[in-house]
């Protein structure tokens, strides 16, 4: 092993030990640390230029050299036998590489781990067929929430799934379901051929790393259109924005055919943000559209302005609000009633909830 090797894995083994959630290495700068939230610098040498060029070389595949070369940026996976697998971003910036470390826990998580309602969240992995979107932005622990997904499916149902990853994260081992998983750029060359190739490896459930474009979202609706369960991410922010966001891959001429199509294939959007825990660290909190009833009408309709009090009325599906879960939250003792607070989208309706005052459409009930 080359000292930059044993360098970097110590470093990497530093930040396990220090429960970092995320490791930033700059040229001519000590590494830093994201710890809970906050960038802490670890107390070391400066690195160089060198050693973070050799570390790169060495550890991203043979496949990756000449992209790396071109492109100056690369996305790999790093694993360090029996302490800890992480997401890689090497890049540059101002003529000089830099490397972004996500540490990724090997084993899926379960829902009662990350705090999510067993229940719902059982309930979403249920389907036969149709898209459900975990939604949120980069570092909201979307990859976590559709490992604990696909975990509960391993332990519960007989499925053959194919995951589509840049890079893989969380690994599975069989249980009661076959997993396949493809890494983009090592297993197959782009997310367009796997997933023009997806639906010829006769899955019952597909993951896609993440919904990019029309030509990815073609093959996702096609596949729920032919019987098969898809599970993919979305950069966005809420219900109705994830919504709106699929309709945007496309020109407006063909969002009166989409409307049908969106609103019979989607199953749910989970959207989520982290916010501090009680006990120290960080955990989700969701807001959960289920595409049912009213909920399809709406989007058939074209009027998503409507999806926020489709869900704070669809409590019975499964449904609930960001302030419905903050709300959930405090009163397990899990989070701060301040947290919530500076957590929530309606603070004023959330400090209402929590004095045992809600908004129903009779009016106000106590």
């Amino acid at each position: 092993m080359s000292d930059e090797i044993e360098l970097f894995q110590n470093l990497l083994e530093l930040a396990v030990e220090n429960g970092a959630s995320d490791i930033h290495i700059k040229t001519d700068k000590p590494a830093v640390l994201r710890i809970h939230g906050s960038l802490e610098p670890v107390d070391m040498d400066a690195l160089t230029r060198e050693q973070i060029l050799t570390f790169v070389e060495a550890a991203c595949p043979q496949e990756f050299h000449e992209r790396w070369r071109m492109d100056h940026q690369i996305d790999f996976a790093y694993v360090i036998p029996d302490v800890a697998r992480f997401r890689v971003n090497a890049y540059y910036q101002r003529g000089t590489p830099s490397v972004a470390f996500r540490y990724v826990n090997d084993s899926p998580p379960t829902f009662e781990q990350l705090n999510h309602e067993p229940e719902t969240f059982e309930k979403l992995c249920q389907y036969n067929d149709g898209i459900t979107l975990v939604c949120g932005p980069t570092g909201s622990g979307k990859s976590s929430t559709l490992a604990a997904m696909l975990n509960w499916i391993n332990h519960n149902d007989d499925a053959h799934v194919v995951t589509l990853e840049d890079p893989i994260e969380f690994t599975y081992t069989d249980i009661k379901s076959m997993f396949n998983q493809r890494e983009i750029g090592i297993d197959t060359r782009d997310f367009g051929q796997a997933m023009r190739a997806v639906l010829r490896q006769d899955p019952d459930i597909i993951l896609i790393g993440e919904m990019r474009d029309a030509e990815t979202f073609d093959v996702a609706l096609s596949a729920a259109e032919t019987g098969h369960y898809v599970f993919g991410t979305l950069h966005s922010s809420s219900a109705q924005q994830s919504v709106q966001r699929l309709f945007e891959f496309y020109p407006p001429d063909q969002h009166t055919g989409l409307r049908r199509q969106i609103a019979s294939a989607l199953r749910s959007t989970i959207t989520q943000r982290l916010v501090p825990a009680l006990d120290g660290g960080r955990m989700p909190v969701t807001e959960v559209f289920i595409v049912e009833g009213l909920a399809r009408t709406i989007i058939n309709e074209g009027e998503l302005h409507k999806i926020n009090a489709v869900i704070e009325a669809s409590a019975e599906l499964g449904s609930h609000t960001f302030n419905q879960d903050l709300y959930r939250l405090v009163r397990a003792g899990k989070i701060t009633k301040q947290t919530a607070l500076a957590y929530s989208p309606n603070p004023k309706a959330l400090e209402m909830n929590l004095k045992g005052i809600f908004l129903s459409t009779g009016g106000l009930v106590s």
